[in-house]
């Protein structure tokens, strides 16, 4: 579809090996086997040909960061398999890579503990605060790529004026399928923009428009919930991180950079994401697919300790905001149909004083989306920028909202706080 190459060949067929064996003859609680039922853009030649042999089969139990959600179908597996593929791609300018980029590939940056995990690199957007607090975008966009396509001369530079600059690191993906399947309306129950129950927590949802559906919807995806679809996250990410445009972004970034000088530093025609003539995918739709059937990572062990500093996290007010479990909405398919989700986040953007200053989308510049910590361990480091090395260090880096969330925390017992942090550590 693009690059022929794949990037890390040898840990994505290591990868694909253990996935193969999650096959099984057990069926969905309920009886029989799903049926596999058409999509959009069902890939004609290897789902149709899987679909006529295996017809039905379930997924095992994810027993490894990386597997799919237990009960898709063999077509859902098919798809899942080709956006895994696609992650592990490599871009390179003839298939519209930059011009100006933070990554050659998805993998780049969700890579640990598997593929649609994190990674330490960091993209950087900057602006500028005057002294009645005012944002000023510099140059078109926030965002200022690090690296951009030989001879270098749309490489975006940071202006002297910008006096915010900050780091993101990545999000994992993991049960974001079940994240997208959340309800709107199960996510704006929990708003309290005015505080009107008095407990210092004022969440609010962050309104945005989809570019993939045109209407309006409650953000869950990205620091500043900016996006509430994964259809449109990875399209976003395709163009902003890789300066790949497609059918949903389909003008190229490059701020401070004059548009027809980004068009002479980038000769492949826009835009640039093509579907697949084996297919019938184009990348961001491969992108959602991975993303959407992508299943959480399973917590560790839990043990007496564990129990105990879970009870504390909701009793220090910590659960006020990384809210346990949510449930999905009804659906058709019974992968998501109804699901508890155990993400540990209320989806609403808060001020807890860790914000970076960039206001985008519905969110203002210190308002920061409820990251989830399911996955927690296996993450490093924390907050959106990646300053804080230990979960105490992030959590007592907490205020505004969470200030009184922290100061519980500060003054519990020795005990009670290992306790407490040994909970986070099992998730």
């Amino acid at each position: 579809m693009r690059a022929s190459f794949r990037f890390a060949a040898v840990a994505s067929a290591a990868l694909l090996l253990t996935l193969t064996p999650a096959f099984s003859q057990e069926t969905p609680s309920g009886g029989s086997p799903r049926e596999a039922t058409p999509r959009e853009f069902t890939p004609r030649a290897r789902v149709s040909a899987a679909a006529k042999s295996l017809k039905g089969v379930s997924m095992g139990r994810p027993s490894q960061p990386g597997n799919p959600l237990v009960g898709i179908t063999v077509e859902e597996f098919e798809l899942f398999r080709i956006g895994l593929d696609d992650f592990l791609e490599v871009e390179d300018a003839a298939e519209g890579l930059g011009p100006a980029f933070n990554g050659l590939g998805c993998a780049q940056c969700h890579a640990t503990p598997a593929i649609g995990g994190i990674s330490p690199v960091a993209e950087v957007r900057t602006g500028h605060v005057d002294e009645n607090g005012h944002f000023t975008v510099l140059g078109g966009d926030t965002l200022f790529h690090l690296f951009s396509l030989p001879n270098q001369e749309c490489q975006p530079q940071i202006p002297p004026e910008a006096n915010v600059i900050a780091r993101r690191i990545p999000i994992p993906l993991f049960g974001a399928g079940l994240i997208e399947a959340i309800a709107d309306e199960a996510i704006r129950v929990r708003e309290d923009p005015n505080d009107q129950n008095g407990d210092g927590i004022s969440g609010r949802a962050g309104i945005i428009l989809d570019v993939a559906t045109g209407a309006q919807r409650v953000g869950r995806f990205g620091w500043k919930a900016q996006h509430a679809t994964l259809l449109a996250f990875g399209a976003d990410a395709y163009r902003n991180e890789m300066g790949i445009t497609n059918d949903l972004f389909r003008n190229e970034v490059g701020a401070g950079i004059d548009p027809e000088v980004l068009k002479l530093c980038d000769p492949a025609s826009d835009p640039e994401d093509r579907r697949d003539p084996l297919t019938g995918l184009r990348g961001i739709d491969a992108f959602e697919a991975f993303m959407k059937f992508l299943a959480p990572l399973d917590r560790g062990p839990i043990d007496g300790t564990v129990v105990r500093g879970e009870t504390l996290f909701t009793a220090t007010g910590c659960a006020s905001c990384h809210v346990p479990m949510m449930v999905t909405a009804q659906s058709r398919n019974p992968v998501f149909d109804r699901r508890e989700v155990h993400l540990f986040s209320d989806l609403l953007l808060h001020d807890i004083a860790t914000g970076d200053g960039i206001p985008q989308g519905d969110a203002l510049a210190n308002e920061i989306r409820t990251p989830a910590l399911w996955g927690l361990r296996h993450r490093r480091p924390f907050l959106h920028d990646g300053s804080a090395a230990t979960p105490e260090q992030a959590l007592l880096r907490h205020g505004n909202e969470a200030q009184q969330a922290a100061d519980n925390y500060r003054n519990l017992p020795p005990a009670d706080k290992s306790a407490l942090l040994a909970f986070l550590n099992s998730l």
